[in-house]
């Protein structure tokens, strides 16, 4: 939680003085449970998707390993503007983790699958399923990445995303500031 505000308020600084952001994204998503509720995981995440959401500046992200859920947003996901938004081809984008969908959606099928060792196998059979279907390809072929990239071209993609945004302006109306989630 104080990584997400200390993300906001470093997003909030490279806006204000016009600094191009990079995000560099191996984001397994938000933690979850009672006890992050508890503790504001809402909250504190709200400021940095709000910070990332009004920021002007240019926006590149590179997918690097994972974006799941709302951590693909956060780090400046599709939703969120960015001027490039590339993947390397061992990315992996979705809703949630392969081993945590397949925990939730197919519970009751594992549990029926008989012992231990049956229920492994068909939870790993489930993962790899689903691991083929939040692959980079399907996320390009849904238009969540621009462009699927070498890992060795990282570098010459950010640099070409910087100088498509070099003179972007964002005209936005006209307000004193904006209402951040408290």
């Amino acid at each position: 939680m104080n990584a997400a505000d200390k993300a906001a308020r470093f997003v909030w600084l490279c806006d204000a003085f016009n600094i191009p952001l990079v995000f560099l994204m191996d984001c397994p998503g938000f933690l979850v449970g009672s006890a992050v509720e508890k503790q504001g995981i809402i909250r504190h995440g709200a400021k940095m998707l709000f910070a990332v959401a009004e920021a002007t500046v240019p926006k590149v992200t590179v997918v690097l390993r994972k974006g799941y859920g709302a951590g693909y947003y956060v780090m400046n996901g599709r939703a969120y503007e960015p001027d490039l938004i590339v993947a390397w081809p061992t990315a992996e984008i979705s809703v949630m983790g392969p081993e945590g969908a397949v925990n939730i959606i197919f519970r009751k099928q594992i549990e029926a699958a008989g012992d231990k060792e049956a229920q492994d196998a068909m939870r790993n059979d489930m993962v790899n399923t689903v691991r083929e279907q939040i692959s980079a390809y399907i996320a390009a072929g849904w238009s969540f990445v621009d462009d699927l990239i070498d890992p060795a071209d990282t570098r010459s993609a950010i640099v070409q995303g910087l100088q498509i945004s070099r003179s972007k302006r964002v005209e936005r109306p006209w307000r004193k500031h904006g209402v951040l989630p408290v």
